[in-house]
Formats: structure tokens, sequence, C-alpha cells
């Protein structure tokens, strides 16, 4: 038979009362003792029902601005109490502290006021003390005292009480409410480290995460999946099927490489690696010159763009088989026209900053770093060759080297009048990628004379511009750092190919 446990008293203090009246009137109805605070208390009378004041239990009114108000022990031994401990009992019957059976509260906005600009000293007041006490209390001692800690678990409870027919929880009911309470204090006393920690990268970040979703499965069908974190803060899919594990991945990639241009641009991606990049002032013929750079790896892609999806590129984009769509917009034309296939994700993104640091797992830990935000401009390009480059070649080379950047290393990119020809990803040599670049480039029927290329890191030896200069690349761009830097700064005098160096390198591993 289920352990039922009556709630007598509760003590009920928060800010947000919506769906606050209706488990009101189930604990009335189940004669339950109410006990509150301020704004709180005045909300229970107006719905009708008898609330006690906490002063008048602790004999102490609301001091220091608010700061206090629940930190007693008339409140606190009432919550924390075993009641089959003999002991316990003997001392709160000597010290008129009533048993408390349910804790509703919620915390101070600490993490709006933050995001809200507010200042330190507003920000510091928003950090909960009496509200995280009662919660980490009341949690401590689920085996006789239930805890609601948000809003979130104003629905559960209800439904708790109704299916127990009144104003009483089972033991397992309480455990899982004490295990929602417990995240929702971490998650709350991590986003107060966080503030203090600022963009220091070696303060460890603490990582508390509410949001959970299940996938169809990981990475393969084998695979169990979770995405942890809010993605509809940064999308909000219009169409199509669930997203999966690994269309999570391609989005990461898509939009990460989508951030660094300004110019009107379209990419296409296939396993986190562009195969198709182009910027043109037309969005169709950026979508068009994107898929012409490599339309078989094209072929069920994550397409990503910087502009709203017209009706023109939508309708060149319906032909190809699409696996994920990401614009900042769609017209009405293009939604429908993009919405004929069922599958077809669409998202529609967000103007979403993405924090400043990642992380992964690593071994037995996690690896952290900041995030990758560094774009090379003009400015930034330093000439080591006696044959300089063109403004034609350095808006080439700074659109190749954003692509590079965003491919997986070893990894080397050829690119043209503002579009990607081809890339060799992911290569265990620098000369493996440049061959496979090569390779895919003339597969594809590019023509590779006057072409740049752009390389994640430096070259050990000179034979990759050699190659490169044999298959018609007229323009170098690379960090340097290489012992052996002069010898290719001096095959490339030999055979007039311009260099440039950003002394910046872009490891994607």
């Amino acid at each position: 038979m289920t352990d039922y446990k009556k709630i007598k008293t509760a003590l009920i203090s928060v800010f947000h009362k919506d769906g606050l009246d209706e488990l009101l009137s189930i604990l009335n109805n189940g004669g339950v003792r109410f006990l509150s605070t301020g704004g709180t208390q005045q909300f229970i009378v107006q719905q009708g029902y008898q609330c006690d004041a906490v002063e008048d239990l602790t004999g102490y009114p609301s001091i220091l601005g608010g700061r206090v108000k629940t930190l007693h022990p008339k409140v606190f031994g009432g919550i924390l109490s075993r009641r089959d401990n003999p002991m316990d009992c003997e001392q709160t019957a000597q010290y008129e502290i009533p048993d408390i059976d349910l804790v509703i509260v919620d915390l101070y906005p600490f993490e709006q006021t933050v995001a809200s600009g507010a200042s330190e000293a507003d920000i510091i007041e928003k950090i909960d003390i009496g509200g995280i006490s009662l919660i980490r209390a009341a949690a401590k001692n689920f085996n006789d005292v239930a805890i609601v800690a948000s809003k979130s678990q104003y629905a559960p409870l209800l439904d708790m009480l109704k299916a127990n027919g009144g104003a009483c929880t089972t033991l397992d009911q309480r455990r899982w409410l004490a295990r929602e309470a417990f995240a929702v204090s971490s998650r709350y006393d991590s986003h107060i480290f966080n503030y203090f920690a600022g963009d220091d990268s070696a303060v460890p970040l603490r990582l508390a995460v509410d949001q959970t979703k299940s996938l169809r499965y990981g990475e393969n069908p084998h695979q169990q999946g979770v995405f942890c974190g809010d993605f509809n803060a940064m999308f909000t899919q219009l169409h199509g099927k669930e997203i999966s594990y690994n269309n999570l991945l391609d989005i990461d990639a898509a939009v990460n490489l989508i951030a660094d241009f300004q110019d009107t641009t379209f990419a296409i991606l296939k396993h986190n690696n562009a195969c198709g990049v182009a910027s043109r002032p037309v969005l169709a013929d950026a979508f068009r010159d994107a898929l012409a750079g490599d339309p078989v790896s094209a072929f069920g892609g994550v397409l990503v763009t910087n502009r709203a999806i017209d009706e023109a590129t939508a309708s060149e984009m319906n032909a190809l088989f699409i696996e994920v769509c990401i614009a900042p917009g769609y017209s009405p034309e293009a939604l429908a026209i993009l919405q004929q296939k069922k599958n077809r994700i669409l998202l529609q993104m967000h103007d979403y900053k993405a924090p400043g640091r990642i992380m992964r797992s690593a071994l037995n830990g996690v690896l952290m770093q900041q995030r990758d935000t560094r774009v090379e401009t003009e400015a930034d390009l330093r000439q080591v060759t006696e044959e300089a480059v063109t403004e034609g070649q350095i808006s080439d080379l700074i659109f190749a080297n954003k692509v590079v950047k965003h491919s997986k290393s070893n990894a080397i990119v050829l690119a043209r009048d503002g579009m990607l020809l081809a890339s060799g990803v992911g290569q265990t040599s620098r000369v493996d990628a440049l061959k496979q670049a090569i390779e895919k480039a003339q597969q594809h029927g590019h023509d590779l004379h006057g072409a740049v290329m752009a390389s994640d890191a430096f070259f050990p030896f000179a034979d990759c511009v050699e190659i490169a200069h044999n298959a018609g690349i007229t323009a170098v761009i690379q960090p340097g750092g290489s012992v052996r830097d002069n010898e290719t700064i001096e095959f490339c005098n030999n055979h007039k190919v311009a260099m440039v160096m950003t002394g910046v390198r872009h490891f994607k591993h």
C-alpha cells in the first residue's frame, strides 16, 4: 500500500503567482494551514483563505530591506525536523516549532537581472538567500517535506495532489520534487558563479542546464543521445522532422561559419565541413554558386545563409534534397515552396550571441577554451613575397581564410571570386589535404588558374606551394611560423606566387 503523508502546514513565498490559485484551492480543501510573507500572503488572503504571517511565527519583521525574512529557527526547524526522530520531536515541542510539510518558493530573478544590463548593486540584491536556503532545507528533508522550487513544478504538484485524492504526497513524489529542487539551486548558483567569473578563461565554468531533450539516438542508432540546452533560444523550427544528434552538430558548424560573413552568403555543409560557399550581391546567385562548388556532396546537406530566403532562391533550392535549412527569415512564398518536402527541417535563426567559451568531454574530464571568434581582415595580412597580392586576391584570400577556419584540420581551401572551389579536410598531412582539394576541384570542372589557397596552419615544407603553383594557384594565405618559412617564400618568389601571412593559426580538431 502506498505510504501517503498528510500535508498539514504549507509555507508559500513566491514571485510567480499564476497557477497558484488552483493549488491553494486543493490544499485548503485538505485542511492545510498556510504560512507566507509579504505579497504572497496578500495574494492568498485575496483568494479567500486564512494565511498566517511568517513574522508572527518568528516574532521578527522582515528586516534589512527584505534580506532577512524567513531565516529563523522556527521556520527552518519546522522544515528540517525529522518526524520519526524522538530528539527532534522533543525539541520542536519545547520551542513551539510547528512542522512544515510543504514549501513552495521561487528565487529572485538573478539571471534575468544580469541579462538586462542592470548595475552590479542591483544584481547583487538579486542573489537569493532565504529562498535558496528554504529550497535546500526542504529538499534535504524530502522524507517528510515536499518542495516546489519554481513555477514549473506547480503543475506536477497539482497532478500529484489530484492523483492522491487530496493534500498528501508519497515518498517517491517527494524524492522527485527534491531532485528537481536541487536542479534549480545548482543552476542558480552556476549563474552566480559565472557572473563573478566573467570571461576569465582561467576560471572554470559552472554549467547546470535545465532544458534537456531526448534525441532519437546519438551519432549512431545503437547510441543514446540527449541535447542539454535551450535550442528554442536560438531557433524556431518552422517545418520538418525531429532534429537528430548529427543534425545538431551540423547546425552548430553552420551557424558558426555563417557568423563570420557580412556579405550576402550561402553555405552548404556536410559532416561539419563546408562543401559549398559563395558570397554574391543576389541571394539566389549565392546559392547557385555554393551548390556548384560540389553538387555531389551537397545532396542531403545542411544549408545556411545570413539573409532572409526569397521566392527566387527557394525555387532553386527546392530541387535539392536538403536535410536542414537555416536562415534569419523566409518570405511567405519561400516558406510555402520549401515546406513541400515534409521532412525538410526549416529553422529560423534568432539574433543570438553564442557563449564565449566552448567545451567538450575528454578522458575523464572536460576540455574548455575560448571560442575562436578571430576573423582576419586586410589589416592583418603581412606581405612576405616579392609578388604583391592584388585587390581581387585580397578579397578572395580573406574569404578562403574564413572557410578554412571552420574546416576540420588539416585543412586546405581553394577559392576564386568569392566562391569555394574545393577543400581538403581532416587529413593527416597538409599535402594530402591539398591533393584532395585539387582533385575535387578538377572533378567538378573548376579551373584553378588564378585561384587562391588558404591553409589553417603553416606549411612545414615548400611542397604544398609547389603543388598549388603547378595546379594554377597564384596567391596563398597562411599563418606562417614554420622554421622553413624561408623555403616556402623562396619558392613563391621564384615562381611569382603572392603570399601573405596572418600570424594566426585556426586549427579545428
